[in-house]
């Protein structure tokens, strides 16, 4: 049996989304607040979390960073508020999705279903080639860690499937869309500018440490690829 734990204060909110998410064969685990749902988490390991931004006791942001400290599940936050600056620290702590309230049931269970299906094909990935070693950079997907020159990045696992993704496919164009289909999932809600204030974010982190082997470039008008510098 797959859990899903729910996290928000407002019970009519649990009610829907736990309705819903039987429908799709995941058993609802039900917190009321920040405290309440990491223990949940804790207890029941689910396969997907929802948690509402504004908790009792810890927020959602706080509960979203102890749970990527631990584990790569995947977390949608839900909020009332839907200001780019939240959205951003919700993605930069490592939240997979970002709903903005009032949401449709059906959405909110799209969303699950793409996440789900995005951690499959990297479960996938994972277990037929774990390591990217590139020039100078080292990616492992199984321990989400990618190294440069034997420095550990500081990234969000979202970065990391990002340069996975790219490096897997050495100057391979990925178009902003390939790259919302590979990494948030066919059934995302979002635009191509997510795809573009994602990279703008990981170039920034990549490039405190030297690496002329490589890069990131944008192909105008089209995407991304990852391109080996040639002598």
């Amino acid at each position: 049996m797959q859990y899903i734990l729910i996290a928000d204060d407002n019970q009519d909110i649990t009610d829907v989304l736990s309705a819903y998410s039987k429908k799709e064969g995941l058993e609802p685990v039900i917190a009321n607040d920040g405290e309440e749902a990491f223990r949940l988490f804790e207890k029941y390991n689910p396969a997907a979390v929802l948690l509402d931004v504004m908790m009792p006791k810890e927020d959602g942001y706080e509960v979203c960073r102890k749970i990527r400290a631990i584990s790569n599940v995947p977390v949608l936050l839900i909020t009332a508020r839907g200001e780019d600056f939240e959205k951003i620290m919700g993605l930069d702590i490592g939240a997979d999705d970002y709903i903005v309230k009032p949401f449709s049931p059906s959405e909110v269970m799209a969303r699950v279903r793409a996440v789900l299906r995005r951690m499959t094909k990297v479960e996938k990935d994972v277990k037929t080639g774990n390591t990217i070693t590139m020039c100078n950079m080292i990616i492992n997907l199984d321990e989400y860690t990618l190294h440069i020159n034997g420095n550990k990045m500081s990234l969000t696992k979202k970065e990391i499937e990002t340069m996975w993704t790219l490096a897997k496919n050495p100057n391979k164009v990925f178009t902003r869309d390939n790259l919302l289909d590979s990494l948030w999932g066919f059934d995302y809600f979002g635009d191509s500018r997510t795809v573009d204030s994602h990279i703008k974010r990981l170039r920034a982190k990549l490039d405190a440490v030297e690496h002329p082997e490589w890069n990131i470039k944008t192909i105008w008008g089209v995407g991304y690829k990852f391109e080996i510098e040639e002598d």
